[in-house]
């Protein structure tokens, strides 16, 4: 099969957007220590259902046209920036609060909303679709066909999923949640503090 494309360059790019720290990795960490391997597993396929969705747009040319309209990309910019900010008050307010913790609040959580909040979480980053737009505009010639569209969403979206449900794996091991246990309100504060600084970020950024 004669791919158009050079898919071990395209993979490899998207393998260290993947794979290096971020809102994402972390909160499947986060949610696969605190509150399990099916939850963690749940949120890890949110995040790949949301880089899917975005993979998609890109190669069917709706990264261009919101890069064309700068409206939309500043509405998912502000959209993203608010999530992210409403998730370091969360860690936050658990950080401050370890007592609440004690209760086994996150037990409450199900698949479902572990699912939904990797997808929402993913949706919201405007950085994923500049990612995708450039990956498809850089590593995707204009007249590819649609089978090779195809195989490159298909190659990209199983590499993201390989990567995302290790992290929930490893991060739900036993040795791991043990030690999560101890030292969580510290992880915690790390995370509002991450989660902080991905929002301002997102916040300043210009898009454009």
């Amino acid at each position: 099969m004669g791919l158009a494309v050079n898919l071990p360059i395209i993979l490899s790019a998207a393998f260290i957007a993947t794979a290096s720290p971020g809102p994402a990795t972390l909160g499947i960490a986060s949610m696969s220590m605190g509150a399990g391997r099916r939850r963690g597993v749940a949120m890890a396929l949110g995040v790949v259902t949301g880089s899917l969705a975005w993979s998609a747009a890109a190669a069917l040319g709706l990264g261009a046209i919101m890069l064309a309209n700068a409206w939309m990309l500043e509405a998912i910019r502000y959209i993203g920036a608010g999530y992210l900010l409403y998730l370091a008050i969360k860690s936050a307010w658990s950080a401050l609060h370890p007592q609440a913790l004690a209760l086994g609040a996150t037990g409450v959580v199900t698949p479902g909303e572990a699912y939904r909040k990797g997808l929402l979480l993913h949706l919201t980053n405007p950085k994923a679709i500049l990612f995708f737009g450039a990956l498809y505009s850089v590593g995707v010639p204009p007249d590819a066909p649609s089978a090779t569209l195809l195989v490159v969403i298909l190659a990209v979206g199983l590499q993201s999923t390989l990567i995302f449900l290790t992290y929930a794996l490893i991060f739900s091991s036993g040795t791991v949640a043990r030690g999560f246990a101890r030292v969580r309100r510290l992880f915690d504060g790390l995370l509002a503090v991450a989660f902080g600084y991905a929002g301002f970020k997102v916040l300043t950024a210009h898009l454009r």
